[in-house]
């Protein structure tokens, strides 16, 4: 099998899950296709080193200490993402117009949104254990390998991460 065969049958079918890593790090779509793009290559670059079947978690290994690259580069930027309230009110009403009920349309867009909101304030440490988990469902000995932590860190921050995700969306649904 040669380089590039190897490439794509082991790396390629993963490339959506390093897709939504690098989102959710990063929290921009362009800079997050220019991290998996960056970090395709370094696999491709790299792939007679990846030992065994599962290439999911080595690859995402890559897009993720290339995220923190990028993420250092840019390092004047915040760390917490504000609320934009224009943005908010523009999705949710935008409502589909094959919803049976649009109130209930209406209700599931807010909820996505704050979510993604609570989501994004998280600190990277703490939003890449919750993306990983949660949207990716690693297991947390696959994730300690990701983050290169022992997995006590990565139950730990998962934790913490789940705690404040509570906290944010209580304190949205009191305030509703």
């Amino acid at each position: 099998m040669s380089k590039r065969q190897d490439f794509d049958a082991r790396v390629l079918p993963h490339l959506d899950a390093a897709y939504n890593l690098a989102r959710w790090l990063l929290r921009n779509e362009q800079l997050a296709e220019d991290a998996v793009q960056e970090a395709s290559m370094r696999a491709f670059r790299y792939i007679d080193s990846l030992r065994g079947n599962d290439a999911r978690p080595w690859l995402l290994g890559i897009v993720r200490n290339t995220c923190f690259t990028m993420l250092e580069r840019q390092r004047n930027g915040p760390e917490l993402v504000e609320f934009d309230d224009a943005e908010f009110a523009a999705s949710a009403n935008a409502v589909d117009p094959n919803s049976v009920d649009p109130s209930v349309h209406l209700q599931r867009q807010r909820t996505r949104v704050q979510i993604d909101a609570a989501i994004r304030a998280l600190s990277p440490p703490l939003r890449e254990v919750i993306v990983l988990r949660e949207f990716e469902d690693l297991e947390y000995a696959q994730i300690a390998l990701i983050i290169a932590v022992p997995i006590g860190t990565v139950m730990s921050r998962l934790s913490r991460a789940r705690e404040k995700l509570r906290d944010a969306l209580s304190q949205i649904s009191l305030g509703a």
